[in-house]
């Protein structure tokens, strides 16, 4: 039977699991897979595996053309083997911090170099087997400024005004959770929601 708890707004005093073990079981050129072997506080012992992300993280970016336009891109995904709408993004290089991969990755899926550059949070992508995290980031103050990428083609560049953000969320291939967060973000940064 599972315990019931009351909903808390106060933070959980539960132990983190005591880590006995860890083990890389399989590696490839994008993925590492790693065994960790817990015990929780009340003497269960379990392995998880997990996939590993990059301790820099990722950044997915809002970039503003004005007020009221943000710039999509639609690129294949392959994840989901078709051509989704949604946000620039991309890695972010060792030694580099969100905000160079910001501005870089900008240039690079849009054309566009941002003046400014704003944290809206960070956020994981799946918090139960995986220790990628994202970083949202506001990008405004654009000018055109391309710099080549690493794409395999060129992306489309979708404008898109944020005062139709419904209808975004109506597109069939806009479905990706970290967009659908960086959309509710801006929506509330902006006051429309």
């Amino acid at each position: 039977m599972k315990k019931v708890t009351q909903q808390s707004h106060s933070l959980s005093k539960k132990t983190t699991p005591l880590v006995l073990s860890e083990e890389i079981v399989a590696q490839s050129r994008l993925f590492t897979v790693q065994a960790q072997a817990l015990e929780f506080s009340n003497g269960n012992q379990v392995v998880y595996e997990r996939l590993l992300g990059s301790a820099q993280g990722a950044v997915l970016i809002i970039p503003m053309l004005d007020e009221n336009t943000m710039l999509l891109i639609r690129e294949f995904c392959i994840g989901v083997g078709r051509y989704e709408l949604g946000f620039p993004k991309g890695k972010v290089d060792p030694g580099e911090t969100w905000e160079q991969a910001c501005i870089r990755e900008s240039q690079e899926e849009v054309g566009y170099k941002p003046a400014n550059v704003k944290l809206l949070d960070s956020v994981s992508m799946a918090a139960g087997y995986m220790t990628h995290h994202t970083h949202i980031v506001l990008a405004t103050g654009l000018t055109p400024e391309p710099e080549p990428g690493d794409e395999p083609e060129p992306l489309e560049v979708v404008p898109w005004k944020l005062d139709a953000w419904r209808e975004l969320l109506a597109q069939p291939d806009f479905s990706e959770g970290r967009a659908y967060a960086a959309l509710m973000l801006v929506l509330k940064e902006t006051g429309r929601i």
